[in-house]
């Protein structure tokens, strides 16, 4: 633990984030730069609460208590060598994850949490500042050749951990860039792109190979791919993005929020957008869909210049605090407002879009809403949303984005030429990430489904174990499960 009577002595408290009214003018991270001061303080909360619910609130089952013990002794060698044997990619997670760990924190039942998160990030760019990160070597290296499909989190994870294990290890990504959803879906508001340069580069020199622009099932055989490799992990995430099947889906106007999120990316890098360029200048935005992408997509319209941005979800406004239903260490659905939210949005709940409306020229110019209220479930019955009569009306809006989660991983071409298997939900079906294929494994949101950055990297990790176990018939990779029973002994 920090300071034994750091949680009755401090407060949570965090950095301030740069000026809204500023930052909206530029693609720069929003937060400031790191006060070392201020991680130390939050590491001498961190509490001898006896069992740390921290450890299973995190995906990744981070040491959280031990890292941040050493933050306070100011060891911070030690402490980054905590956080990266359970984390390949704390400088992500320290970014861009919900921090499960801290809704699970003991110190959160009657407290404002330890701001873990906040800490993590510390450790890892203080590591990188003073020299301690290194490229990881493998100690021993075997003759078996592994390819890795897809260089989102969960591919660059299990790359990394297979790479240590000593395999001789391919990402193969069909983009023009490494990185996955990290590179064309994440803003850089929020993951400015030279922390993942910073991190491929580093894998780079550790040994492991990138190829981009190959589209496997397309410009490289399924074939030639079993033939050249011993092993292939699947890792291409969950890319079928939720459509909205109602009139007038088709105008101009109406696009998929991950659409007009990677166009962004790919201008603040310097590069061409080869197709039709969507932009929220001078028009009204509705982002329909509550959640993450969507409030990215509030985010990036007001740094165009966006006349309005309303952002509106199906489901109602959550409370501000758990309730009953939702207690500590569960996971709270409450109320969380970003910082792209901070910078200007109308947000509105309990709504059902139920008509794109169009010009004369086929353009997009408004939109017709109404309001719903959950339906109470009959006996055999789900429960499901009744429009509230007389709640219909038509509001202006000329840009629609449609950030309602994704489906499942695209099956036409590689998945459907390998022959895997499915679960009902439309994944990849893989048990301890083997799928019905020999020698084809799966990992990250095309096993599991839409999920966190830091799930992904979990899954990337835990993929790796089960490919290097059928390699070799064993494997000295940790897995979460025995990090934390050896932590418990």
């Amino acid at each position: 633990m920090g300071k034994p009577t750091g949680f009755l002595e401090l407060d949570r408290e965090l950095p301030k984030k740069r000026d809204p009214k500023k930052r909206i003018n530029d693609y720069n991270e929003v937060d400031s730069l790191i006060d070392n001061s201020i991680t130390q303080k939050q590491a001498a909360r961190c509490m001898d609460c006896g069992i740390p619910f921290c450890h299973n609130g995190c995906p990744l089952g981070n040491i959280i208590p031990e890292f941040n013990d050493a933050v306070y002794q100011e060891n911070w060698q030690l402490a980054y060598e905590i956080l990266i044997s359970t984390n390949n990619f704390p400088e992500f997670t320290g970014r861009i994850c919900p921090a499960p760990c801290e809704a699970s924190c003991v110190l959160g039942i009657n407290k404002p949490a330890v701001a873990i998160e906040y800490i993590e990030k510390s450790i890892i760019e203080k590591a990188f500042q003073d020299g301690y990160v290194k490229p990881r070597k493998a100690l021993v290296h075997t003759n078996k050749k592994v390819a890795v499909v897809g260089s989102g989190p969960a591919g660059l994870a299990a790359a990394a951990q297979l790479n240590y294990a000593g395999h001789n290890v391919t990402i193969f990504e069909r983009a023009d860039e490494i990185g996955g959803l990290l590179r064309y879906g994440i803003p850089d508001f929020k993951l400015d792109k030279h922390v993942l340069d910073r991190r491929i580069n580093l894998m780079i020199e550790e040994g492991v190979k990138f190829q981009t622009k190959v589209n496997v099932g397309e410009t490289l055989s399924v074939e030639q791919l079993k033939e050249d490799f011993d092993a292939i992990l699947l890792s291409g995430g969950s890319t079928i993005p939720r459509d909205l099947p109602i009139p007038g889906r088709n105008l101009k106007g109406v696009h998929f929020a991950m659409d007009f999120l990677t166009q962004q990316n790919r201008r603040v890098a310097g590069k061409k957008v080869t197709v039709e360029e969507i932009w929220a200048t001078g028009k009204n935005v509705m982002v329909i869909g509550g959640g993450d992408t969507g409030s990215d997509c509030v985010g990036t319209s007001n740094r165009h210049g966006a006349k309005s941005v309303t952002q509106i979800e199906i489901l109602s406004k959550p409370p501000k605090d758990r309730t009953e239903s939702m207690p500590w260490p569960s996971w709270p659905m409450i109320l969380r407002t970003s910082t792209s939210h901070e910078e200007g949005c109308e947000r509105q709940w309990s709504i059902v879009t139920k008509e794109f409306i169009g010009d004369e020229q086929g353009n997009l110019k408004a939109l017709k809403i109404a309001e719903v209220e959950m339906k109470k479930a009959e006996p055999g019955k789900a429960p499901g949303f009744v429009e509230v009569e007389g709640s219909e009306k038509i509001i202006p809006c000329e840009l629609a984005l449609l950030a309602m989660g994704f489906l499942h991983p695209q099956h036409n071409g590689l998945l459907e030429q390998l022959g895997v298997d499915y679960d009902d939900r439309g994944n990849v079906k893989a048990t301890r990430y083997q799928t019905s294929s020999e020698k084809i494994f799966a990992a990250g949101d095309m096993r599991r489904g839409q999920s966190l950055v830091v799930w992904a990297i979990s899954e990337g990790r835990e993929a790796a174990r089960a490919v290097d176990q059928y390699l070799m018939g064993q494997s000295a990779l940790e897995s979460k499960e025995e990090g934390m029973l050896s932590l418990s002994e």
